[in-house]
C-alpha cells in the first residue's frame, strides 16, 4: 500500500523540523554518536508507523519527544542489562565514553559538568537535560514524560544539588592536587 502524499509531506516536514533536536535530546542521554544516530532513526520510524494513529491530544513536538524519551530509557535499560553493570558502574562506562568523544567540548569546566551529569540516574539526567540545556518549561516536560510538574521540580532540584556537590568536590580535589 502506497502512503498518501500528505502523510509523506508531513513526515518529511517533521524530519526537517525535529531531527536535529531529537538527535541532541537522545545524544545527551546515550552519549555515543552511533547509538544516538540509531535511536533517532528508530524514533522517526515509530513516528512514521504511528502517524496515522496520532489523535492530536498533544502537539506533534510533544508526541515525538515522548517517543524519543521512551526509546532512550528503554535503550539505557537494555544496555544496562547487557553489560551486567550496577548503576554506579554504568555511569562510569558512559563517563569514560564521554571523555573520549571528540564531539564534546574539551574545556575542563564543561567536561566536569558533563561527567557530573552522567552520574545522575536516568530520570534525573533526562529532566536536567530538558530543563537546563533544552530550556523547556516544566509543563512541557510534564506532557512529554507523563510526570507532574511538582515531581519534575523536585527531580530537577535534586539533580542540580547533586551536580553542584560533585563539582564542588572535584574543585577541591583539583585545588589540593595542585
Amino acid at each position: 500500500m502506497k502512503p498518501s502524499q500528505d502523510k509523506l509531506s508531513l513526515f518529511n516536514w517533521l524530519i526537517q523540523k525535529y531531527q536535529r533536536k531529537i538527535y541532541w535530546h537522545v545524544r545527551k542521554m546515550v552519549i555515543s554518536h552511533d547509538d544516538a544516530d540509531d535511536l533517532t532513526q528508530e524514533v522517526f520510524l515509530k513516528v512514521w508507523q504511528g502517524l496515522d494513529n496520532f489523535r492530536g491530544d498533544s502537539q506533534l513536538f510533544t508526541w515525538i519527544y515522548r517517543i524519543a524519551t521512551n526509546e532512550c530509557l528503554n535503550f539505557l535499560r537494555n544496555k544496562r542489562k547487557m553489560q551486567f553493570c550496577e548503576i554506579e558502574d554504568f555511569s562510569e562506562v558512559f563517563a569514560s565514553d564521554h571523555n573520549h568523544d571528540v564531539l564534546i567540548s574539551g574545556d575542563d569546566i564543561q567536561l566536569a559538568l558533563q561527567n557530573a551529569i552522567m552520574t545522575l540516574p536516568d530520570k534525573q539526567r533526562l529532566v536536567f537535560n530538558m530543563r537546563y540545556f533544552d530550556e523547556m518549561r516544566y509543563e512541557e516536560i510534564a506532557r512529554i514524560t507523563g510526570t507532574s510538574v511538582g515531581a519534575l521540580k523536585a527531580t530537577y532540584s535534586i539533580a542540580v544539588h547533586k551536580i553542584e556537590n560533585l563539582l564542588h568536590v572535584n574543585q577541591h580535589k583539583l585545588h589540593y592536587a595542585a
